[in-house]
């Protein structure tokens, strides 16, 4: 498929059968070629995509010399090289030697420039408690909450946990750590002590940056007890340095504990950054596996920031003065990704602590409309969530600044996907469906501001991936199902797990030689169109014939009264696994053994008979993480009676596991 400018298109509608248009959104030749996209494809001579991705591909040193001048990015010193191979794909080494820091790029050059009145972070609270700073006010907070930080002994490599909500004292933490040369680790605001203490043990922290505690649905969350609890089983941290977002009274240990506001008082408002090589890690961000301990990937200076910033750019068409959102956490990759790689550009960071529900189910609409987001990313399944009220609650906000939709996080389903894209975008922003992973830095495959877009489907691998799909023996198929891989390193990759070396070798590059095995399956269809079908180890196999669980939650959330689904493969005797479905209802609607049959008979219709599922279950929450990825590992271990349920420090609703129990 051909992704040049496509001639102009009206907002599709569906015909009189009522079925929709297989090409969804078309930009104009005219809204094509005023992307970044667009013009680096000009500036160079590429008449379309595809020929951007093989030059990329053949020739990685120009690639990425065109990339870091077309972003205008700044090195203390030059790089000698652009990568250097001598370890292997699994350990590339990029721009050799050059001394780069995430700061001087994100927000010094920004701040001593015509942006440095220009806001950099937009903050509303769970209670509508609003803040903003802009590029020379952040600089000077950063400056003296690094001043801080070196009063409290941190240096560079020092590890220190970040344990805060999205506060405009998040950003600041990020960059204030990043700025000394220090290693930060960003944890869930959501965690128990357990998950907090495991992180900051495996990186051997010496510092946690909390607060006294913040609102979720106007509730108080004690975040200073849990960071107390913590603490105590971490030998390695010194001081716990503490935000006051609610100003109450917490426990407290002199000696150890610091208020930030007093920290900061006597610091002055400007500390050079540290010229780091732009390979001295910044982050270790933890991520969870289906078994065993998570995993700490290494990022560096030179890595992440630049990766977040270049998908930002060409896949979202991201660009100074706009205003992005995303509806995240810091322990997310998609929060650091949204404050470095959008300071990066010269973008409005807005930053949002609450709910898009509360407390009134059009808050998130509210939000996008009063700060003027340009860019609003959310997850299908946040979507799925919001439906549930219907169209009142977004139509009676304008969004006329939106002109970019984004999601990332899981698989798609037809019916949340167009509802995204007609009643929030107006069926005039283009959906940027965007996924890859904590260790890659940001997107494998993404949508495209210049090309048609498909419901649910991704246009192809994202400029610098070179990303293919291959089946049990490693070679290239098309039109069926098989594992999402990487040919080649990109910027932005892992430089491996902390203290881990061979776990990262095994899980991404032991399966074939040289290739990166994502864990995820995908298709491309015969259009060139890319699809994700859920993790590798979610696949159901059912009689021999293999199917994503996206597939059949799709065809269960098809049925007028489902609202979302997850589907899991058990134990047959004959089929090998038999499919069992979990759905939570649209309000309005009542379990009863006739509304199983037809969410049943709904999934038959879509993908056969073979494929019936074995059982529906109607429940009333599904297991999800703070980020709203549904865990369906979980659902499947609770189910079969499992003792070991892998890693749940990342669960949000530990309820909904009980529930799942008692079906058994």
């Amino acid at each position: 498929m051909r992704h040049s400018p496509t001639p102009p298109d009206q907002p599709p509608a569906a015909d009189s059968a009522g079925q929709r248009p297989a090409i969804a959104w078309r930009p104009t030749p005219e809204q094509a070629a005023a992307t970044r996209l667009g013009r680096l494809l000009a500036q160079h001579d590429l008449p379309s995509y595809e020929a951007l991705l093989e030059r990329a591909a053949a020739d990685m040193d120009w690639f990425y010399r065109a990339v870091v001048a077309d972003l205008d990015l700044e090195w203390y010193t030059p790089f000698r090289a652009v990568v250097d191979l001598r370890e292997g794909a699994p350990f590339a080494h990029w721009f050799v030697d050059g001394r780069f820091n995430l700061v001087h790029n994100a927000l010094d050059r920004h701040a001593a420039g015509p942006r440095a009145s220009e806001p950099a972070v937009v903050w509303e609270g769970d209670d509508g408690a609003t803040r903003a700073l802009s590029f020379g006010e952040l600089q000077a907070e950063v400056a003296r909450l690094a001043g801080a930080l070196r009063a409290l002994g941190i240096g560079r490599g020092d590890r220190v946990g970040i344990f805060l909500p999205m506060l405009p004292e998040t950003a600041i933490a990020v960059l204030a750590v990043a700025k000394l040369g220090a290693i930060f680790t960003p944890i869930f605001s959501g965690y128990g002590a357990a998950a907090v203490a495991s992180r900051l043990a495996d990186c051997d922290a010496r510092l946690l940056i909390t607060a006294d505690g913040f609102l979720r649905r106007g509730s108080v969350v004690p975040m200073k007890e849990t960071a107390d609890e913590a603490v105590a089983q971490v030998p390695s941290v010194e001081h716990v340095l503490v935000c006051r977002r609610l100003d109450r009274s917490v426990p407290w240990t002199t000696g150890r504990d610091v208020w930030w506001h007093e920290a900061v008082a006597d610091q002055p408002a400007r500390l050079p950054t540290e010229r780091t090589l732009g390979e001295d890690p910044f982050m270790i961000i933890y991520t969870s596996g289906t078994t065993g301990r998570p995993k700490g990937a290494l990022h560096v200076h030179h890595g992440f920031p630049i990766k977040a910033a270049l998908d930002l750019a060409y896949c979202f068409d991201l660009r100074a003065g706009d205003r992005l959102f995303w509806l995240t956490d810091l322990g997310w990759m998609m929060g650091p990704w949204q404050i470095i790689g959008g300071l990066t550009l010269g973008a409005t960071i807005c930053l949002f602590e609450g709910t898009p529900d509360y407390p009134t189910p059009d808050r998130l609409w509210a939000y996008a409309e009063r700060h003027g987001v340009t860019h609003l990313g959310i997850s299908p399944t946040a979507v799925r969530a919001l439906m549930r009220y219907g169209t009142a609650p977004v139509q009676a906000h304008a969004l006329a600044t939106v002109r970019v939709l984004g999601s990332t996080g899981e698989p798609w389903n037809p019916e949340p996907w167009w509802w995204l894209f007609e009643q929030v975008g107006r069926g005039r922003c283009p959906i940027i469906n965007y996924t890859g992973g904590t260790e890659i830095s940001g997107g494998i495959l993404s949508c495209l501001p210049i090309a048609p877009l498909k419901p649910c489907a991704f246009n192809g691998p994202i400029p610098g991936m070179v990303a293919d799909v291959v089946d049990d023996t490693g070679q290239p198929v098309r039109g069926q199902v098989g594992e999402l891989v990487i040919r080649q390193p990109w910027v932005g990759m892992t430089h491996g797990f902390w203290h881990d070396r061979e776990r990262y070798l095994e899980t991404y590059w032991s399966r074939w030689p040289g290739l990166w095995v994502h864990g995820d399956w995908a298709l491309i269809d015969e259009d060139g169109y890319w699809y994700l079908l859920g993790r590798s180890d979610d696949t159901l196999k059912v009689a021999g014939k293999r199917v994503g669980p996206a597939e059949v939650e799709s065809a269960a959330v098809a049925h007028p009264a489902v609202s979302e689904a997850a589907a899991i493969g058990v134990p047959d005797p004959v089929k090998g696994e038999t499919i069992v479905v979990f759905a939570v209802l649209h309000p309005g609607y009542e379990p009863s053994d006739s509304l199983r049959a037809e969410v049943a008979e709904a999934v038959v219709h879509e993908l056969g008979r073979a494929l019936r599922p074995q059982t529906v279950h109607f429940v009333r929450e599904l297991p999800k993480t703070r980020n709203a990825k549904i865990l369906r590992r979980v659902i499947r271990a609770k189910y079969l009676g499992h003792a070991d349920l892998g890693d749940l420090t990342s669960l949000e609703n530990p309820a909904a596991v009980e529930e799942i129990g008692r079906l058994r």
